[in-house]
């Protein structure tokens, strides 16, 4: 029996995101589907993560990397008519059964892979699209009006030929289901497998460590400065930021700094535990005020600081908020941009009450165990294609 065949789709995501490739990709073959991502290559090269150039791997332009198959294009050669671009054309060669799309850009390719596959082979495709942003987002202000009202147009011709919308959070699962209270959408968290050893602490050790994972902005660097600058020698911080900056972007640490403010590289998805263990709370620092993707947020790096029993401190944004005090598994400042000195102030409060810092520290370990690891996740991803598949049950692995 032949498996059921699911063909990813990019525009500009990297084919190793996290969520593409370590979760979804790997619990798809993992479960008896037949898997290829469709990904683009800049100046000729496939790009990490972090946004940085595969200048001595993966040159070939058709590979298999863990099982799944890669095929790549040129970006430069994308075109604005769907049938002519290079994705599209991929897409149509791949002759798949369920179609994944991880943009709204590449949600329109998938549309017309389905039509056309349907018009020129009589063949039912199924159409998903894994929504990790709200576009458009209608709050922030350099996109212009005309730019939104396009982008929500082409979202409208698109949710029309979707079969399953994959979400991130329940306020985005609510905004599809406003649009069309009969579109079939699930949350699935940008959770991590649960970490098998975590390093248990009774208290916050003698200088606080503070780490943030994944994508920085500037502003929020600054203000990891500005609360390394500001604490004393009763509530000392070191940072421990692990991503930082994208490719080709630098923050440099003031030299007074460097030995309380380290920077590590983007490290391998699976070490992540590792890296960050030893740290005494995980920081969240967005600004929901032009942005409803921030407001609606359950970043990846929530769940990442929760799977190594790290409480977490967060700006007012209305999805992470109820979530945190829902299992009190950290603290929320009560501002939409909190300044250096809120920070430091929950630090300052942690120190003072180690017995409520530990109590976070177990309640974010123990919802990770019981409800939000990626194992939970699987569970809900499969059942999506399994529902959309009935016509062609998996191959279940032995």
């Amino acid at each position: 029996m032949l498996k059921p065949k699911v063909c990813m789709l990019l525009c500009y995501l990297p084919f190793l995101d996290s969520r593409i490739f370590e979760c979804e990709a790997k619990s798809l073959l993992n479960n008896g589907y037949d898997v290829t991502i469709i990904a683009p290559r800049k100046a000729g090269l496939l790009f990490d993560i972090n946004g940085a150039p595969f200048n001595k791997k993966f040159r070939e332009r058709v590979f298999y990397y863990q099982g799944i198959k890669v095929v790549t294009y040129d970006s430069e050669r994308r075109s604005l008519n769907p049938v002519s671009d290079p994705l599209y054309q991929l897409g149509i060669k791949e002759d798949a059964d369920f179609y994944h799309a991880h943009e709204l850009n590449s949600f329109t390719y998938g549309k017309a892979i389905k039509q056309d596959l349907q018009q020129q082979r009589n063949k039912e495709v199924k159409l998903i699209y894994d929504s990790r942003q709200l576009i458009p987002d209608p709050f922030p202000l350099q996109i212009n009006d005309h730019t939104k009202q396009q982008w929500h147009k082409t979202l409208l011709g698109n949710l029309q030929e979707a079969d399953y919308v994959i979400t991130v959070s329940n306020s985005i699962k609510s905004w599809y289901l406003a649009m069309d209270p009969m579109l079939s959408v699930e949350v699935i968290y940008n959770a991590p497998p649960l970490s098998k050893h975590i390093m248990n602490k009774n208290t916050p050790n003698d200088s606080f460590v503070v780490v943030h994972e994944g994508n920085m902005s500037r502003e929020t660097f600054e203000k990891v400065i500005a609360i390394t600058e500001g604490s004393n020698s009763g509530t000392d911080v070191e940072f421990k930021i692990i991503g930082g900056s994208r490719y080709g972007e630098t923050f440099p640490v003031p030299a007074h700094l460097q030995n309380r403010v380290h920077i590590e590289q983007w490290v391998d998805y699976h070490t992540l535990p590792a890296t960050m263990a030893g740290a005494d709370l995980g920081l969240i620092d967005l600004d929901p005020t032009h942005s409803l993707n921030n407001m609606f947020a359950m970043p990846a790096k929530l769940f990442s600081y929760l799977n190594n029993g790290i409480p977490v401190v967060a700006s007012k944004c209305s999805d992470i908020e109820k979530f945190i005090k829902t299992y009190q598994c950290g603290l929320v400042i009560n501002k939409r941009n909190p300044a250096p000195a809120d920070y430091l102030q929950v630090i300052h409060h942690l120190r003072q009450h180690p017995e409520k810092w530990a109590a976070m520290g177990s309640n974010a370990r123990k919802v990770m165990e019981e409800v939000y690891n990626w194992n939970h996740m699987e569970k809900r991803l499969i059942s999506i294609y399994q529902s959309l598949g009935s016509n062609q049950m998996p191959y279940l692995l032995s």
